[in-house]
């Protein structure tokens, strides 16, 4: 039975990929931050299978307990500041956990593969938030990365070091530039969830409006349960690599916002949204538009669910959380 170790097991990316990996047959261990974390409960209802291991990318130590715990032939780092404008607000914080973390982790699984840098398989959750201001044209693996945020930076900082600790030490060390990805379990604060939420509250009467930032703004969105099953096939590759991962297309925040109220029964969303200049990024980029190339060719991965359909997915949860929340 192959072994897997993840950090970040709380987060969407950790819940699918658990999943996934479960289904494939793996013992999957998964590192929790903090003793009392509220999220265990969680954690342990939605992934019971699921051995909880408590560490901290920002802790060597606990990471080295992990490993010689888990003794895992693959371990997947999800664990990350994620939420950009987060990483504005903290920039410290999301540098130890975003970028320091991923070089504490690659030196743990250096040291205990000891004399065989092969033996354990390590994947990297790189983003295409790296890219910045070179978010011209399409990004490819190649693409030169010009961050413009600190999580995009510290983002680019672990890629880096996951390149290195390949080409240095022959690790089996890969990363996955990942476009944005979502799915029922994103958290609130993301625009996506807080465009079907509030869609789906306003339709129920408990909420008047949602305020939003940039919906100018263009993304290649996708479904997080397609994009772990990518994270996967880059370890499984005889000589690991670098790969992108998006759907190929993107979309306005608001086509998003069409969508998610159109579901709803709503066809005019304009008189329930309300623009905050305070909630434009410092440094905004306007569009990203990935070529996913090598990762159709040479992974043979390509997405399943359509803009469209993860919307849809998206409303449809929300309003039946919130029927319960509100009594209706």
């Amino acid at each position: 039975m192959p072994r897997a170790l993840i950090t970040g097991i709380t987060g969407q990316d950790g819940y699918y990929l658990s999943r996934f990996l479960l289904d494939k047959g793996y013992e999957v261990y998964g590192l929790l931050r903090g003793q009392n974390n509220p999220r265990r409960a969680e954690v342990e209802r939605d992934l019971p299978e699921v051995h909880v291991l408590t560490g901290d990318v920002t802790d060597p130590s606990s990471l080295w307990h992990a490993l010689t715990i888990s003794r895992p032939d693959e371990v997947y780092n999800l664990a990350a500041i994620s939420f950009v404008a987060y990483s504005w607000e903290n920039p410290y914080v999301t540098t130890q956990v975003t970028g320091t973390g991923v070089l504490n982790l690659l030196e743990a699984v250096r040291q205990f593969a000891g004399d065989e840098p092969g033996r354990v398989s390590f994947y990297q959750a790189s983003s295409s938030e790296m890219y910045g201001t070179a978010a011209t044209g399409r990004q490819s693996e190649t693409t030169r990365l010009a961050p413009c945020s600190p999580y995009g930076v510290a983002k680019a900082f672990g890629h880096h070091l996951t390149v290195t600790y390949r080409e240095s030490y022959g690790m089996r060390a890969a990363s996955g530039i990942l476009f944005n990805h979502e799915s029922p379990r994103r958290g609130a604060e993301f625009v996506t969830r807080k465009i079907t939420r509030g869609a789906a509250r306003i339709s129920l009467g408990a909420q008047d409006t949602i305020t939003l930032g940039n919906v100018d703004a263009r993304r290649d969105w996708g479904f997080a349960g397609d994009y772990v099953e990518a994270m996967w096939l880059m370890l499984q590759q005889e000589s690991v690599d670098d790969y992108v991962v998006a759907t190929g297309e993107t979309h306005s925040v608001r086509e998003l916002l069409d969508v998610a109220f159109r579901r709803v029964g709503i066809a005019d969303w304009t008189p329930y949204v309300r623009i905050d200049p305070g909630l434009f990024r410092p440094a905004e980029i306007d569009t990203f538009d990935a070529d996913t190339s090598k990762a159709r060719t040479q992974l043979g991965w390509k997405p399943r669910v359509t803009f469209r359909e993860l919307v849809t997915m998206m409303v449809d949860a929300d309003l039946a959380e919130q029927k319960l929340l509100v009594g209706r």
